[in-house]
This record gives C-alpha cells, structure tokens and sequence, in this order.
C-alpha cells in the first residue's frame, strides 16, 4: 500500500502582504520539485492555501515550506500533524536561515537547497532513521527536475519557471545569496526549454533573481533563451526579474520582446548614490543613478514595460528625501510602481545590524515573524521616528496609487511602448500595488 506525502504552503492569515491579489501568487515551485523527487510509492497532495485554508487531512509524513511572514502558519500547522503523531519537515528559506528556531515545531528541518537531500529523507523515513537535520548543497542545475505541475492549484494565473539561481551582488536587505550561494548558475537552455514546453498556463513568470546573470557569457545565454522561445514557437507573455544593467544590450531586448516579455521588474531601491551605498546595491551605485532614464526609455522602446521597485526606510532616509523619492518615481520612466519598507528579514547582513544596534521594534520570536511581510515599519529608522516612516509611506502610497497618477503612468507606458497590451499589464500591476498600499481587495 502507497505511503501519503502531504506537501504544504502555508500563508500567514492575519498579514497578506503583497499576496493580497490572485497575480502576486505565484506557484510553489520548491514543493514541485520535491514532488518529482518522491518515489512512485508514494502518494502526494498539496495543500495550497493561497487557495484554500488548510484542513487537516491524513498523511505518513508532511512536508511544508515558509517564507518569514509565514513561518508561525507553518509551526501552527506542523504541531498539529506533531500531535498526532506524523512526521513533519520543513524546508525553505526562513527555516534555513533559522534551523534551530524551527526544530522547536517540526521533527526535521531542510536547510539550503532540497534537491541533495531529499531521496535521503525518503529513505531515512521508510526506515525509520529521519534526521534532526538536512543540509542541502549547491548542485550543477543541469541535474535540476521539472516540477509536478498537475499538483499546482489551478488557480493560479501564471506559470513559473526557474533558469538560474545564486548572487555575487550580496545586498544588505537580501538573503539570496546566504541561501542560493555567490555562484551564478544557470540550468542548459535545452532543458528550460522543454519545460516552457510543459507549461499550460499562457503567462509565465521567470523567478530567477536575475535573469541575465552576470557578465556577457550569462546575458549570451539569455538570448539564447529568448531565441530558442522564438525557434520553438512556444508563444507565452511573460515577465522576469533582472539588474538595471538588462537595457545595455540591445540583444537582449530584442530578443526578450520578440520571445513574449511584456514587463521586467528592476530592483531600483533609490534614486540617490547615498541611500545605494547603504544598503550596499553596488551594480546601481557603479552605473550611476543618471543612467535610469535612458535605462527605462531603452527597455520601453521595445514594448516593454520596467516595474521599478523602491525602498522606504534607508539609513540616512528623512521624511523630505521619502517625498522626493516619491516624487522622482511619479515623473520617472518606471511604468509600475512598487514601493516597500526596509525590512531585516533573518540571514540578511541587515538583520543582524539592527539586532546589535537594537534597533528592531518587533523581536518576540517567533511571534513577531508575522510583521516581516515589508508592509511595515520594522526598525528604529537613523533620522526619523518610526511614526514619521509610516507617515511618509502613507503619504506616498496616497500620491502614487491615486486615480490620476495610474491612469497617467497608463498612457505613459502606451505612448513609451507603443502596446496597449504591455500598457495594460502595467496597469493591471499598479492596481495590485494599489490594493495593496490602500487595503483595498476590489479593483478601481
């Protein structure tokens, strides 16, 4: 008789952060992949509640994942498996950046990447001997399975992919390299192909952190990307996150826009050299914050829209430079406008300055988790009072997300890119922001 595995994503249902719309959730990919690593002996079932809110089911053994604002939903829901006598683990990055926080509340914890380790943990299972830890290592992604698809929730709007993973960038705020490594690695063109081939919905999201890399050989192997996209037919719109340096080279846009990229998300931050430095965002200080505007303008000619992302609550940050920052993003050339707070999340180099600074305001682990969703104030901010952070920030999201202003950035984005459909996108994604920053779930 089949052994049941139960793979779980949980969500923290008092905070739902920048997964209040149905187009910010995007598919559990880690329990994907475990899913094509389990033996066919195994029976399996995902419970996903970005969907459903969870209800226990039977099970041998349960595996969950977490980011930060999630991660007590998982303890919550792993002590009840606990009680009742079934094995749980629990991977991803918070648990991997805080093992021994989260042995308190599952029986095993995965840290790092789960591709070495999980047969292991299948195995240690059947017999009896799972471990109190798991630590994964980073693979050559050639090796890298294509996820269970058919156990995603049919809900969700778009498809996701994975083409590379690691960052030698090292930003303050970010985790990413803690978890994926320096190294840049990149999965064969081949094999990232035959999965879009896979992918049923027609909007795809590359989850890369970056997904030209870093230097001409990884941007040579992006074209070749979008070039086999174009070669095989596999007509998908999609969008990508990358660095600001995507505009230099105009093979890449070429090529990305005529493979289907409708928008790129570029992790702007600020729009002073000061703020950069000190969250440490060296490719933005290197280039220079002048270099935005024809940086936008190239990406908009081809078609495509540039979601720029910004942060609010930087060392050095006043009240007058947040108006200004919000300023510069109303006139600029970024057509979807998503702002943030600061937030140290664990792993971060962020984080542990402002725990010895004693700067945090929210620090009764793991209960406090749920505020980490970057939706509020979180630190002592240098040169202002956090009220005055919350005030600034709402003062902002009133001027970006007002009627006027999206409609304006609507027909900024027509006009700049000359495609009602990217235009729209935009549009589409200023209103998700939009719900977000007001508390709204209704469109406009």
């Amino acid at each position: 008789m089949n052994k049941k595995l139960l793979l779980i994503n949980p969500v923290n249902p008092r905070r739902t952060g920048l997964t209040v719309n149905p187009s910010s959730r995007f598919q559990p990919l880690g329990l994907g992949i475990i899913a094509a690593l389990t033996p066919d002996n195994w029976d399996i079932e995902i419970i996903d509640e970005n969907f459903e809110s969870f209800e226990y089911k039977d099970a041998d053994l349960v595996g969950l994942t977490a980011f930060t604002a999630a991660a007590n939903r998982a303890y919550e829901i792993a002590n009840f498996y606990r009680k009742k006598g079934i094995l749980t683990v629990l991977g991803g990055i918070h648990a991997s950046m805080l093992p021994e926080e989260a042995l308190k509340y599952v029986d095993s914890v995965i840290i790092g990447e789960v591709e070495s380790v999980w047969t292991r943990i299948i195995a240690d299972f059947e017999a009896g001997k799972m471990k109190r830890h798991y630590r994964g290592e980073w693979l050559d992604l050639k090796l890298m399975p294509k996820p269970r698809r058919e156990f995603f929730h049919p809900g969700y709007r778009f498809g996701s992919i994975q083409t590379s993973r690691g960052c030698p960038m090292d930003c303050e705020f970010c985790s990413v390299t803690a978890f994926n490594g320096y190294r840049y690695r990149q999965r064969p063109v081949e094999n990232v192909l035959d999965e879009l081939e896979t992918i049923q919905k027609k909007m795809v999201f590359f989850v890369d952190d970056n997904i030209i890399g870093y230097g001409k050989q990884s941007a040579e192997r992006a074209i070749a990307l979008f070039k086999g996209m174009i070669k095989r037919g596999i007509k998908k719109d999609w969008f990508c996150q990358a660095s600001i340096n995507f505009a230099d080279n105009e093979q890449v846009l070429k090529y990305a826009a005529k493979s289907g990229c409708r928008m790129v998300f570029l992790g702007v931050e600020a729009e002073k050299i000061d703020a950069l430095k000190a969250v440490n965002k060296k490719l933005n200080v290197k280039l220079g914050t002048d270099t935005y505007k024809k940086a936008f303008q190239r990406i908009n000619r081809y078609g495509i829209a540039v979601l720029g992302a910004f942060i609010y609550g930087i060392d050095g940050d006043t009240a007058e430079d947040l108006h200004h920052r919000t300023t510069y993003i109303l006139k600029s050339g970024v057509d979807v406008m998503q702002t943030t707070y600061l937030t140290p999340l664990p792993g971060t180099r962020l984080f542990s300055k402002l725990q010895d600074e004693e700067r945090l305001l929210y620090k009764n682990f793991p209960e406090d988790w749920d505020h980490y969703d970057m939706t509020e104030v979180i630190h002592k901010p240098l040169l202002m009072e956090p009220q005055e952070l919350t005030h600034a920030m709402n003062e902002s999201n009133q001027r970006l997300y007002n009627r006027l202003s999206i409609w304006r950035k609507f027909a900024k984005t027509w006009g700049a890119t000359r495609s009602f459909t990217t235009a729209m996108w935009a549009y589409s994604s200023n209103i998700n922001y939009r719900n977000v920053a007001l508390g709204q779930h209704q469109g406009m």
